[in-house]
């Protein structure tokens, strides 16, 4: 907001619910927060209740619970927090499973070193090494390459750290956040490490340990199916049920981008160009803006293939708003709020929102002219139901405006265009002359120069075709009116929408880059099981095929086994993506379960890894030799 007279009738000032304003300061050493917390709060409310919006009876109630809130400025600002924890945890469970997935993998790489290692272990067992030694060399080995993959983990760290700053940040030259290794974060990275070789490195260094010598040392390489551990076919299915919930997961946010960039926001980005600009800081005063802009209305007309200028406080889908209380002049006040948009003549055609009723601005809206709003659907709807708004008035609502509730004669009715968010609904809102002076026009007490609203704070072009190198016919163009007057940002009008969808396109390309990373370790979890059943096998394979089994029927029995293990991670990973997408729906778009195109994708997608993964060993052992398969012993 530009002035307390703006903030004044606004519904959050009274709403103690909501954080509209922040301090920065810093306390002396020692200084108890909480006191000081108390005794802001205290002189907040000694300040607030003087004022004529705290003078009627809802506001008198909520004044006792308005207060401040002391957090650490090290931490940033807290409703930032807010925002992005809801992402920040997601990703962190998403993290955590992807971890469980690879150490599944970890565990299933060592159950089946232990086996082999059978013979070994049970000799050193029958030549007198105590259980006990064996458990701790056989940890010690799992510690060493927990360590040794914490150490390759931390360098690759680097690289991901700069590849989702890339992700996050598109097309930015300097980062708001650098890539530096934090001390706390490696010291948590690399102890997890450790802590994951530990725990998924004790249960195969046990089972390894409890072989008896003489069954090990008797048992021969001729096995049955039943060869692979119990352990292991459970870690499998395991690392195929959660490769599911994250397919599902990457599936959902996805459609959700998909829905949210593709929403009807009611306007047209096509060859349009936005450029934002700082009057008052080229050094012009509020009664000298009116003229600057109808300037360089002109000068960009000029300009071959320019169709449309328009100028504005800010524009559709930026991160910006305006808002205050609306009391309709001769009605009950409702109190409810609208955002506000000043603007030129030509903003609406420049930003593609079409009038559905009476007139647009014109020319003809200047400072002195009576002044006029527009408002668009959402308002009249909220404000008017099925009544026609055109010719009604309003102006600011609250106490500190009271008789002035008429300051601006509605003259036509606009789209519900996207501002800010998609996510933002039943978004109502008016809009306003650039020149004319905004809510009460008829306050003595007012000057206009006190009116930071008439600043234009974007340019919006509207051309018949792309143009190269516009960004500099445009500096060079309000270079010529005042050198002073500079280009703050240049965007396309599709960049800036682009732009909106950045948290979201970032949450679905890493839940994506989860999913495909968990989807790979458990293929390579079922190819290393497979295969090592099928090597124990090898000896039964080889009597089957000698007596007369064909290659076919291998390759089916061994892909079997690789499918049913898939298929008990489908029957476990179905029902707990469906239970988690209640956890994340508040984070999607227009999407509330898990739809069947979802789910038959992931699905489809596991199986196939599967079936390749299982593929592989299957037609190994299918050309497996019958004689030399029987002469292994």
């Amino acid at each position: 907001m530009n002035s307390m007279d703006e903030v004044i009738g606004a519904p959050y000032f009274t709403d103690p619910d909501t954080q509209w304003a922040y301090i920065i300061g810093r306390i002396k050493p020692g200084t108890s927060l909480p006191a000081l917390q108390a005794k802001a709060s205290t002189l907040l409310k000694n300040e607030f209740a003087p004022l004529k919006t705290f003078t009627d009876q809802r506001a008198q109630k909520a004044l006792p619970r308005t207060h401040v809130v002391l957090t650490p400025g090290g931490g940033g600002i807290q409703n930032m927090q807010d925002g992005y924890k809801d992402h920040l945890k997601l990703l962190q469970w998403i993290t955590a499973l992807v971890l469980l997935v690879a150490c599944a993998n970890v565990a299933n790489l060592l159950l089946v070193r232990g086996m082999s290692r059978r013979a070994e272990l049970s000799i050193r067992a029958a030549l007198g090494a105590q259980r006990g030694r064996i458990v701790r060399q056989l940890l010690t080995e799992s510690i060493l390459l927990a360590g040794m993959g914490g150490l390759l983990g931390l360098a690759l760290s680097f690289l991901g750290a700069h590849a989702l700053l890339a992700l996050a940040f598109p097309n930015q030259h300097d980062m708001p956040v650098t890539a530096s290794p934090s001390p706390l974060v490696i010291g948590f990275a690399f102890a997890l490490s450790l802590v994951t070789g530990i725990l998924f490195g004790l249960a195969p260094a046990l089972m390894a340990a409890r072989t008896q010598p003489a069954e090990a040392l008797r048992s021969n390489a001729r096995t049955t199916a039943h060869g692979a551990s119990w352990m292991q076919r459970v870690l499998v299915v395991l690392q195929a049920a959660l490769s599911l919930v994250l397919l599902v997961a990457a599936g959902l946010f996805a459609e959700s981008l998909n829905k949210a960039e593709n929403v009807d926001m009611k306007l047209d980005a096509t060859n349009r160009y936005i450029a934002h600009i700082n009057p008052q800081a080229a050094g012009y005063k509020n009664t000298e803006v009116e003229p600057l802009y109808q300037t360089i209305v002109d000068r960009f007309h000029a300009i071959p293939s320019v169709l449309k200028v328009g100028l504005a406080t800010y524009t559709p889908m930026e991160d910006n708003n305006w808002g205050s209380g609306v009391k309709v002049q001769g009605e009950p006040d409702l109190n409810k709020g609208a955002s506000w948009v000043k603007a030129t003549s030509e903003y609406f055609d420049s930003v593609g929102t079409h009038v559905v009723m009476g007139r647009a601005f014109t020319r003809q809206d200047t400072l002195n002219a009576p002044p006029v709003a527009v408002v668009n659907r959402e308002f009249a709807k909220q404000f008017f139901g099925n009544r026609n708004p055109i010719g009604h008035r309003f102006g600011f609502s609250g106490p500190g405006h009271a008789g002035m509730d008429g300051a601006h004669e509605i003259v036509g009715v606009v789209e519900d265009t996207t501002y800010t968010s998609v996510y933002w609904r039943n978004h109502a809102m008016y809009f306003l002359p650039l020149t004319q002076r905004a809510g009460s026009a008829n306050d003595p007490n007012f000057s206009i120069d006190k009116d930071q609203s008439m600043y234009a704070g974007a340019l919006v072009i509207q051309t018949s075709r792309p143009i190269p190198g516009f960004e500099k016919i445009v500096g060079s163009t309000l270079a010529s009116i005042n050198p002073n007057l500079t280009i703050v940002k240049f965007q396309t009008f599709q960049q800036q929408i682009d732009d909106r969808f950045i948290e979201e396109r970032l949450i679905a390309r890493l839940t994506s880059l989860f999913g495909l990373l968990a989807l790979v370790l458990a293929a390579i979890g079922l190819y290393g099981v497979t295969a090592y059943t099928a090597v124990r096998r090898t000896p039964e394979i080889g009597v089957r095929m000698a007596l007369g089994a064909a290659r076919s029927r291998v390759i089916a029995m061994i892909m079997r086994g690789a499918m049913l293990q898939a298929a008990a991670g489908l029957a476990i990973g179905v029902p707990v993506a469906v239970f988690c997408v209640r956890y994340v729906k508040s984070q999607l778009f227009e999407i509330t379960s898990v739809n069947v195109p979802v789910m038959a994708v992931a699905i489809g997608v596991l199986l196939l890894a599967a079936a390749i993964a299982g593929i592989i060993p299957a037609r190994r052992a299918a050309s497996i030799d019958p004689v030399q398969a029987l002469r292994i012993e």
